[in-house]
């Protein structure tokens, strides 16, 4: 069901909500927070689809701030049961004077006595933490790959960062992660002496992997950056008894080759925006590792 409100204001956006909720029938028990997503003018739906998706694992009500159109005012829509997965989608568009207090705009709206998620789907702000949204939340989750230079403005966030930030570069690079730590926990535990990472020329997973590896192996690291490629195709370590090299030309399957062991042939595709959303909400503690490789090991990788 979609609800669509013109020229309103947040106290009557909730009592339709609360109306439209006991005619429906539908209950706000089990939302288990409040995801605030803000997508600037770009369109909205993208957001709305993954957020969607990934409130089926985690029911949240979202609020979803988008650029508005004219002069003073606030239109607002409220989309509930099967438009708005297993979640309360709140849309509001504000224009003029309003668009500058986000953060009273949407506290009407929040859920009672439950955590607060920050979520800009393109541009972040350049302080997270300090943008209206990001005061009041305790996790803040950017995403760089989308934002118009993606390379800068995660140094730009490597600057600012607090806890309770995270970008969902990090979060791409989590099956990465786990292969490569796999393999480097099997003999013969030989130090890496040079690490490669390859892939897309401005995708900024790519970076993040690159940081995480000079952090976490204290070894030089170079990037090979190829345009067009789908997100990291590549990570090669290098030891004295053989490389340990793991391929993903065609973003779907990865091919890991280690000394003295057959190839082994892994299921390793691009991840879904909704897949990377979700798995940045089942924790709401800071994200302690993320803050080292991005506060300390990004600043070991060539711009």
């Amino acid at each position: 069901m979609i609800v669509d409100m013109p020229n309103t204001n947040t106290r009557d956006v909730a009592k339709r909500l609360l109306r439209e909720r006991d005619e429906g029938g539908a209950v706000a028990l089990g939302r288990v927070l409040t995801l605030l997503i803000d997508t600037g003018g770009h369109d909205p739906e993208h957001a709305i689809e993954a957020a969607n998706d990934a409130s089926r694992e985690h029911p949240c009500r979202v609020i979803l701030i988008n650029q508005g159109r004219g002069q003073e005012g606030l239109d607002a829509q409220i989309r509930l049961g099967g438009d708005a997965g297993a979640s309360e989608v709140i849309i509001l568009r504000p224009y003029g004077e309003v668009e500058n207090h986000l953060d009273t705009l949407v506290m009407p709206l929040l859920l009672p006595d439950a955590p607060i998620v920050a979520w800009w789907p393109y541009e972040p702000p350049a302080v997270p933490s300090e943008h209206p949204l990001g005061r009041m939340a305790q996790r803040r989750i950017t995403d760089t790959s989308r934002a118009e230079k993606p390379g800068p403005t995660l140094r730009q966030l490597a600057k600012s960062y607090v806890e309770g930030d995270t970008d969902l570069s990090w979060t791409r690079d989590t099956l990465w992660r786990g292969l490569i730590a796999a393999s480097l926990d099997q003999p013969p535990y030989e130090p890496v002496r040079r690490a490669v990472v390859a892939g897309e020329s401005t995708h900024t997973s790519v970076d993040m992997m690159a940081a995480w590896l000079a952090h976490s192996l204290k070894c030089p690291v170079d990037v090979e950056r190829i345009p067009d490629a789908p997100a990291i195709v590549q990570v090669r370590l290098e030891r004295a008894g053989g490389d340990i090299v793991l391929d993903r030309p065609d973003g779907k399957t990865a091919a890991l080759s280690q000394p003295d062991q057959p190839e082994h042939r892994i299921a390793l595709p691009i991840r879904h925006l909704r897949e990377c959303l979700a798995e940045e909400l089942r924790r709401l503690d800071p994200d302690e590792v993320y803050g080292e490789v991005l506060t300390k090991g990004l600043a070991k990788v060539t711009a």
